[in-house]
């Protein structure tokens, strides 16, 4: 072999070894990156394991109606007895295993189904089956002071029981249960939700606001004009005024005189009428209505009444209802959503 040919052979080896050790060199790192990799994820596996652990075994202390309650973790399995807990429930997510039935659009409010298909009815708002309840093992009941402060001892019995102050007051609804269902930043999020379509809202309305509108109600054998009850807070909210003594904090005033007709006038009125009687609700409604002193309204004489929707405006009292009753609006005056 010339000198050329071997030198040309040596320096070829030589590039060969070199290439060997630099892909050793670089394949125990690699490895050893991949192996560090795997160890930090299985650790953050298994804090995400313990603070889950760590959670579900937390004991919280929820202020409310009634006093305080001692929530472990986070409830899974809820009751809901009044309406507006049912409608808060499903607006944060969350199926209860039972309810009580609607007021109307029985068993269940018809814009709830599509959410609430099998869950266990449970009787009336009024008057809810503790022995039902009961069988259900719940870890969590959501209940209101005006309908069952009464029985808030029984049923503190069966779970942690928490109460609203307030039946139609939808807000505290929503702040209740995102403590009680340790959701309080999905229920943070639907309140600022709500915040941001009422500042759209009244951005839209401009100077038609502010604008005094009644709410009236017939039933079957009376009529009823609402103030600060649900729909009264809402509309306060966002920017509409009331006649005088329509701004009482109170849910409202039952009628029984057609002479009380002058205490309804206002530009507008919204109008629903309630209950399952409709015949008899019906005829309520005509007599009322044909009587000369509301004829006399200025609402009526300026055609602007506004016949709105019993479930929305009132009975089902919850988060969702409270922007579909926004949706209303902005269909009644015309607004660009």
């Amino acid at each position: 072999m010339s000198r050329l040919r071997k030198s040309v052979f040596i320096f070829s080896v030589l590039l060969v070894f070199i290439f060997v050790l630099t892909g050793c060199g670089t394949s125990e790192p690699a490895e050893s990156t991949a192996d560090t990799n795997q160890e930090a994820t299985e650790e953050a596996d298994q804090e995400n394991k313990e603070e889950q652990a760590n959670a579900n075994e937390q004991v919280r202390v929820i202020e409310h109606a009634m006093g305080t309650t001692e929530i472990k973790g986070s409830p899974e399995r809820i009751v809901t007895l009044y309406q507006g807990a049912t409608d808060v429930a499903v607006a944060l997510g969350v199926k209860p295993v039972g309810i009580v039935e609607s007021w109307v659009e029985k068993p269940i409010y018809e814009y709830l189904r599509g959410d609430l298909e099998g869950v266990e009815l449970l009787g009336l708002e009024t008057q809810p089956n503790l022995e039902e309840i009961y069988k259900l093992k719940p870890d969590l009941i959501i209940v209101s002071k005006i309908r069952h402060e009464d029985i808030y001892d029984q049923l503190s019995e069966i779970a942690p029981t928490v109460m609203t102050e307030v039946l139609y007051d939808w807000k505290g609804t929503v702040e209740l249960m995102g403590q009680a269902l340790h959701m309080e930043d999905q229920a943070n999020q639907l309140l600022a939700d709500w915040d941001a379509r009422v500042v759209d809202f009244k951005e839209k309305m401009g100077d038609r606001l502010p604008l005094e509108v009644t709410i009236t109600n017939f039933r079957a054998d009376h009529a009823r004009i609402f103030y600060m009850g649900y729909a009264g807070k809402i509309l306060h909210e966002l920017g509409f005024s009331r006649p005088e003594g329509h701004d009482e904090d109170v849910w409202g005033v039952q009628l029984t005189s057609k002479e009380s007709i002058p205490d309804m006038n206002a530009n507008m009125i919204f109008n629903f009428n309630s209950g399952t009687e409709t015949e008899a609700i019906q005829k309520t409604y005509e007599e009322w209505t044909n009587h000369p002193l509301w004829k006399n309204l200025d609402a009526v004489k300026n055609d602007r009444v506004i016949q709105v929707d019993e479930v929305v405006w009132n009975s089902a009292g919850g988060y969702i209802t409270a922007n579909l009753m926004l949706d209303d609006l902005y269909k009644i005056f015309e607004l660009n959503k």
